[in-house]
C-alpha cells in the first residue's frame, strides 16, 4: 500500500536540501528514486519541510536508512525529521494533460 510521509527538518535550509539531491544524483523535475511515486519541498518557519509518496513503507523505510539517512548527515542537517506517516487512498501520476 502506498504511503505518504510529511518530513520536518528543523533548522535545515534549501542549500543543505540541494546538496543531497546532487549527491543522489538527483535533479529537479527529473525522475525520483525507486519507489518513490511523487516529492516536493518547501521551507517553513522552522526549517525545510518535504512530502513524499512511497510505493510502499518498506521502500521509504530502506531508501530512509540506506541513503537519506547517511547523506543528510553528510550534508549537515541539524538532525534527524519529524515525520508524519499517512496511508494514501489514491494518488496521480503525470497524465496527457485531459
Amino acid at each position: 500500500m502506498a504511503v505518504a510521509i510529511v518530513m520536518e527538518f528543523e533548522g535545515t535550509g534549501l542549500e543543505q536540501y540541494d546538496q543531497v539531491n546532487r549527491l543522489m544524483g538527483l535533479t529537479p523535475g527529473g525522475p525520483g528514486p525507486a519507489g518513490s511515486l511523487s516529492h516536493w519541498a518547501t521551507m517553513t518557519e522552522k526549517g525545510l519541510q518535504v512530502t513524499d509518496v512511497w510505493e510502499s513503507r518498506e521502500k521509504f523505510d530502506a531508501f530512509a536508512r540506506d541513503k537519506m539517512g547517511p547523506l543528510t548527515a553528510e550534508a549537515g542537517f541539524a538532525g534527524p525529521p519529524k515525520m508524519t506517516f499517512h496511508e494514501v487512498h489514491n494518488y496521480f501520476t503525470a497524465g496527457n494533460g485531459a
